[in-house]
């Protein structure tokens, strides 16, 4: 792992990722039919989905354009139940490896399953969550080769 040099800032993480959508009360209800979720927090024109120690900011937007470049990646415990619902719901799914999909308002979105990648929760913030998930062994191959591996 490369070490802090300068005085440059060194990226830490995400906080949270903001999606601008039609209506907030519609962007609720879409999203609440494909995941289990608690609201952080609400105003008139967003709305905050807590994700552990992060969270997905819903914009109310005027301005919406579907874009297969601009895109984000959320992690869930069970990828296949998410197809199979998204499936039932005709939801449009982006062809290709993996489980990508547009919502309502054209944002894409790829999705991973936790187990199969190198990004992990603490064992207190997944404690928290009220998750016990396990790692495939190339991920926690992965993990251990850039030190970041908890044990």
């Amino acid at each position: 792992m490369d070490k802090p040099s300068g005085n440059r800032a060194r990226l830490v993480g995400i906080n949270h990722v903001a999606l601008e959508v039609g209506n907030i009360e519609d962007a609720l209800d879409f999203y609440g039919r494909f995941f289990e979720f608690t609201l952080r927090g609400r105003s008139e024109q967003m709305a905050f989905i807590d994700m552990g120690d992060q969270f997905l900011a819903l914009s109310e937007s005027g301005h919406l354009t579907k874009d297969r470049h601009r895109h984000f990646g959320l992690v869930v415990d069970d990828r296949s139940s998410l197809r199979a619902q998204l499936e039932a719901e005709k939801v449009e799914l982006i062809p290709g490896k993996g489980l990508n999909f547009y919502d309502p308002w054209g944002n894409y979105i790829q999705v991973v399953e936790y187990r199969d990648i190198q990004y992990s929760k603490t064992s207190g913030v997944l404690h928290g969550m009220g998750l016990k998930l396990n790692k495939t062994e190339d991920a926690v191959e992965q993990l251990r080769h850039k030190g970041l591996l908890e044990e």
